[in-house]
């Protein structure tokens, strides 16, 4: 077995990780800057605000539905790092209009590059795992997977806590600076010729979207994997969606807490997935998933009674000085890493499943696939969280939500180890 970060020592692996990590922090530096941005100078309408965030939300998400079946075919028939280095030098057009919109104050030129970013992920994504089966051996493929995982969850930390520090025109600079290095890390990433001769693709995106999930999803163990994967995602959603208002008005303290939140979640996901390759010395398995969620599950519960028997918030948003010496502040931090790092433990080895139990000339669809019901499951999860909500469910509530989804997830993970190892 490789250590996993012994990877980062090889070329084969080092610029893609290198160029996911700027690129997942570049698309969170740019998005926290135009969420500031509009919110605090652009509008002052609680009304203008909730139709952006809505607007922005659906922007971001609407590039997978259409464009992760086209990309996972290009991704199969053609070399995996070509297409990284299109993608890349397309970053740079996308952020010279983000820049300008972050300049100009401009919201319909900061919503075009909101979607341009959400189409760029989209193409990057499948490749991102596919290529690492292809460039790693097969005791690699997991602390591979893992490494990428962790450092996407440190690079949104950063780049969230980033723009959120920094002025617009700051921002405007910075996402052209980023764009620039992840495009000459990119250009780094050693071939990955298409391992098919069929060249065919189906342009037409929502059939070729039924297409491939149907061919996928009707494989008992890629569909049980997935399936598996939607739920972390939706449980993500839901706890992604519930930072702010939970930490506002359940626990009344103010951004510096939500950013230390967030800062404990990433780190947690890092930690839990660097851990699990330990754990399963670098073998491709499910058997610590059923455990992992249901361990999950129970941090959620256990943040949802503290929470719940929260004492009524009164008086102006502590800070987060002043939150750590609350009584149980402690405790709702350690459920927060908990959930995290049982998280991470749950999920890396379920992407590493997809890469390495499918033929090499599959593997970027396999993942197109998935990325494709993970947001529908994200956005079903949003859309009940939001029912939910109108109807009077209070937002400690709303975490039983996901403590019910976890256990859905260690049943289905659990089938999927019986089956598949």
């Amino acid at each position: 077995m490789t250590p996993s970060f012994r990877l980062l020592a090889k070329r084969r692996f080092l610029p893609l990780f290198a160029t996911q990590f700027l690129g997942a922090f570049n698309d969170n530096l740019f998005r926290t800057a135009m969420i500031l941005l509009v919110i605090y100078r652009i509008y002052n309408s609680p009304e203008q605000e909730a139709a952006f965030s809505a607007i922005a939300g659906g922007l971001f998400i609407l590039p997978f539905f259409l464009f992760s079946a086209l990309s996972g075919q290009l991704a199969d028939c053609h070399d995996k790092a070509a297409i990284i280095r299109i993608v890349k030098t397309a970053e740079i057009a996308i952020m010279i209009v983000g820049a300008s919109g972050l300049l100009l104050h401009n919201v319909p030129l900061l919503l075009v590059a909101l979607f341009s970013m959400g189409t760029h992920s989209a193409f990057f994504g499948p490749i991102k795992y596919a290529i690492l089966p292809q460039h790693l051996d097969e005791d690699q493929v997991l602390p591979g997977t893992g490494l990428v995982e962790a450092g996407t969850y440190i690079a949104i930390l950063g780049g969230t806590i980033v723009g959120g520090l920094i002025s617009s025109e700051q921002a405007a600079i910075g996402v052209l600076v980023v764009a620039i290095l992840g495009w000459l890390t990119g250009r780094q990433v050693p071939p990955a010729p298409p391992m098919t001769d069929d060249a065919g693709v189906d342009f037409h995106v929502i059939r070729s979207s039924i297409r491939l999930v149907s061919d996928t999803m009707h494989i008992r163990r890629l569909f049980m994997a997935i399936m598996a994967i939607s739920f972390f995602w939706a449980q993500g959603a839901v706890l992604a969606a519930q930072f702010p208002p939970l930490v506002k008005n359940v626990l009344g303290a103010n951004q510096q807490v939500a950013t230390s939140f967030l800062a404990i979640f990433s780190v947690g996901v890092a930690i839990g997935s660097i851990a699990i390759n330990r754990l399963l010395c670098g073998a491709v398995s499910a058997r610590f998933a059923p455990g992992s969620a249901l361990v999950m599950g129970m941090f959620v519960c256990d943040l949802w009674w503290t929470t719940h028997n929260w004492p009524p918030v009164s008086g102006p948003l502590v800070d987060l000085a002043e939150f750590v010496t609350l009584h149980h502040a402690e405790r709702v931090m350690i459920d927060l890493l908990g959930v995290a790092v049982a998280g991470g433990m749950f999920v890396v080895p379920l992407y590493a499943f997809l890469t390495t139990t499918v033929a090499k000339t599959q593997t970027a669809r396999t993942v197109a696939a998935n990325n494709i019901v993970n947001s529908g499951a994200m956005v079903i999860a949003t859309l009940l969280l939001s029912a939910l909500v109108w109807s009077g469910v209070s937002v400690a509530e709303t975490l039983l939500m996901v403590a019910v989804a976890s256990i859905v997830s260690a049943t289905i993970a659990w089938h999927l180890h019986k089956a598949c190892d």
